[in-house]
């Protein structure tokens, strides 16, 4: 079975949501299934550690999540037109893995959520495409024969889906923005599934 690591952070549960409709998509693939991780919160003061465990929802990454996945989506809030700090944390520490090689030539996809519809999303999605450049992986985006990307009044973008979710953070996903995200995830696993059988 070909595995697809969908990684992210999420604050309020709006990255998780589009996460989860990524897995959606992704395991809509035959021969083709998902694995959900996220990564702890940082600590604004000092170097912090969480549990190992966390308190609800999905195990924390690892390099070995990272090794041993065929291909990878990955997904962040914006904070000032860039991917959260937990994550950038996360992907600072890859620096082993970068040296191995260990991520080149694997497919990636990103995704990200924002409180106002122009606050940085493709900024976000291009800011999270660098480490993965730099890691050698082959960076996937939205065509436009997704009819979604012409017509949303919310989020989506040729980068990847992103998702408005106000200024409360409460806004649910809308259809244009779940169906994007399930089209990211069979995308990435339609592309990666034909890399890695030739068919």
């Amino acid at each position: 079975m070909i595995e697809i690591l969908v990684l992210y952070y999420s604050r309020h549960g709006a990255t998780a949501a589009m996460a989860r409709q990524i897995v959606r998509g992704i395991e809509q693939v035959p021969g083709v299934q998902a694995r959900l991780r996220t990564v702890p919160a940082v600590s604004t003061v000092c170097e912090a550690r969480e549990d190992s465990i966390p308190a609800e929802g999905p195990p924390y990454a690892s390099h070995d999540d990272l090794r041993e996945c065929a291909a990878l989506a990955l997904g962040s809030p914006t904070r000032f037109g860039n991917m959260a700090a937990p994550l950038k944390y996360f992907l600072d520490s890859t620096s082993s893995l970068w040296l191995e090689g260990r991520l080149i030539g694997k497919p990636a996809a990103v995704f990200t959520s924002t409180s106002s519809l122009h606050g940085g999303q493709e900024t976000t999605l291009l800011s999270m495409m660098l480490p993965l450049l730099h890691h050698g992986m082959l960076v996937l985006g939205l065509p436009y024969s997704e009819s979604e990307l012409l017509n949303t009044r919310t989020g989506g973008t040729p980068y990847g889906p992103s998702h408005l979710a106000g200024a409360d953070s409460d806004l649910p996903l809308s259809e244009s923005e779940t169906a994007l995200c399930r089209a990211l995830g069979r995308r990435l696993a339609e592309t990666t599934r034909r890399l890695q059988t030739g068919a």
